[in-house]
């Protein structure tokens, strides 16, 4: 197993309190907020913090936190659903790659500068290894899509029992999951970098794993805990 420093060595020679960093960083990656919302629930709480501040703290600790967050992980299922969509990043259009299984439940999340075959694959190969091997993908009509799951299987890097199907209507599933995550990308306008890009809305995709109960949050006292709460408790167990 993983060991993890002192929650508290993480914000050594911080101005601020590491409490406040968690805080600002649980809230802007949970609701609709922008950099702006929070440096004024910052001022009501007596902490001046600029918008730039709070910006490289979330590129920053993001993925740490999320390594702590993955101890709780729950399982996700073997019929995944995938598709993609678009985000803007820096004024270019960017494919965004997701997949839930048939619970609903996000599987994973792969940001490609190239919507294509080699973007599809690069998705599944991530899917695979921060998950399980599906036993089941329910693709859209999107070609690329289907040829990267067919070379993959010719490679041997995926196995050939896992069936592969073309529905609309079960990739309803998936299509309605994706405004979860861009309702939560509108208040940010827009990214300037592909890189804080792809980690910020692995952020926003953490946040919303914790609200569907994907992670083992009972452990953490977590029907009682606010999310400053949880999140502090998952990060420091």
């Amino acid at each position: 197993m993983q060991r993890f420093v002192p929650i508290e060595d993480l914000f050594k020679g911080r101005h601020f309190d590491g409490q406040i960093i968690i805080l600002c960083v649980a809230w802007y990656t949970s609701f609709k907020l922008s950099l702006r919302d929070l440096v004024i629930m910052m001022a009501d709480r007596g902490f001046s913090v600029t918008h730039t501040t709070i910006l490289r703290w979330v590129p920053h600790y993001l993925p740490e936190f999320e390594k702590r967050w993955w101890r709780y992980a729950r399982p996700v299922g073997g019929s995944w659903r995938m598709d993609e969509t678009y985000i803007k990043v820096h004024g270019q259009w960017v494919d965004r790659y997701r997949a839930v299984d048939k619970a609903g439940q996000t599987v994973d999340f792969f940001l490609s500068q190239n919507r294509d075959v080699n973007g599809a694959k690069s998705f599944l190969r991530s899917a695979m290894k921060n998950t399980r091997v599906p036993t089941k993908i329910t693709l859209d009509a999107y070609a690329a899509s289907h040829r990267a799951v067919r070379e993959m299987k010719e490679d041997g890097e995926l196995p050939r029992r896992v069936k592969v199907r073309s529905s609309q209507y079960l990739n309803n599933l998936v299509e309605q999951d994706h405004r979860r995550v861009k309702q939560r990308i509108r208040p940010m306008l827009g990214f300037k970098q592909f890189d804080n890009a792809a980690v910020t809305i692995s952020g926003i995709e953490l946040a919303e794993k914790i609200k569907k109960g994907q992670y083992k949050t009972g452990k953490l006292d977590g029907r009682k805990a606010t999310i400053s709460e949880l999140w502090n408790a998952a990060l420091a167990a």
